[in-house]
């Protein structure tokens, strides 16, 4: 166990998931972990001063886990732990069954694989002139083998094994398609916020999580704070994904008045005074130009035809 947590893509991994409820936690908020792992980030979860934590997870044990290591944290927030198949068809009602709410809905698992290192590759092997599709990524720090399937793109991802370097054992992942989950997300009700890349999420961030990820390990970033290469090619692995639902009970902005201005009543008759003259002797009154737009389309067109959901 203490070898498998001091290998580096765990290391970057769990700097990840740091980051993230550093970023997104609240105090005193609600939150239902998905796939908790056992409760392996209740730590993480303590530090961010939640308030109430749900853990679901598929595995039996894995809930047992998670309520143990609760436990043994003196139960630092409220919690309560239940045995769910997150990807099974009737999830949602069981939710609703169970009166589950919660301010943060937080997936650290089966959903963190990201399409943009396999689409690289197809597209490199196209400008080779390569007529067959590789079911294959390697690096020197991974292997990405797809799994044969009769379906192009299942409904659920295309499955693929993940192995790193210097471990014998292969971690089974769904590839993620990126408009097809933005099209479910809306269809759920759940507002598009961002889906981001960790290297590019890191970039953003630098300043504030560079002296973390450097404590995680020497050989992660520069001086500098700039991810080295091996950093680099791991989390390029992965992907956040941040959707938020509408708060049914937001008040819209209140629209201000258009009320009269006495300084500026002088200016304002001069005007009316203009167009009706205008209009009098024949002439077209100035009026401000408004563009006609097809709804179809909006102002700045459909977009790329491989994102219109």
């Amino acid at each position: 166990m203490e070898r498998t947590a001091a290998a580096p893509h765990h290391r970057l991994f769990d700097f990840a998931k740091t980051a993230l409820i550093k970023i997104f936690a609240f105090p005193y908020a609600t939150v239902c972990d998905l796939y908790c792992d056992g409760g392996a980030d209740t730590d993480k979860w303590c530090d961010a001063q939640v308030g109430h934590y749900i853990g679901i997870d598929v595995s039996a044990s894995a809930v047992s886990e998670a309520r143990e290591r609760w436990e043994g944290k003196r139960k630092p927030f409220t919690a309560e732990f239940m045995e769910l198949d997150p990807s099974d068809d009737g999830f949602e009602a069981q939710v609703q069954e169970k009166g589950i709410q919660a301010d943060v809905v937080c997936c650290m698992q089966h959903l963190q694989a990201s399409r943009t290192k396999y689409q690289k590759n197809v597209e490199a092997s196209h400008n080779k002139g390569l007529k067959t599709v590789p079911n294959s990524i390697r690096s020197e720090n991974y292997t990405i083998t797809f799994e044969v399937e009769e379906e192009k793109f299942p409904f659920f991802g295309k499955k693929f094994q993940l192995k790193f370097a210097n471990e014998a054992v292969f971690d089974n992942h769904c590839l993620v398609h990126f408009p097809s989950l933005m099209r479910l997300a809306r269809e759920a009700g759940l507002e598009y916020i961002e889906i981001q890349n960790l290297t590019e999420f890191y970039d953003d961030n630098r300043t504030q999580f560079a002296p973390m990820l450097g404590s995680c390990g020497a050989s992660f970033v520069d001086p500098r704070g700039k991810l080295l290469g091996r950093t680099h090619d791991i989390l390029g692995l992965y992907s956040t994904f941040v959707f938020q639902k509408p708060d049914p009970d937001a008040i819209p902005p209140i629209v201000t008045p258009d009320l009269c201005d006495p300084d500026n009543a002088h200016e304002e008759n001069e005007w009316l005074q203009s167009q009706q003259a205008s209009t009098d002797d024949g002439r077209r009154p100035h009026v401000d130009v408004i563009l006609p737009t097809d709804p179809a389309k909006g102002i700045l067109g459909p977009g790329p035809a491989d994102m219109r959901l």
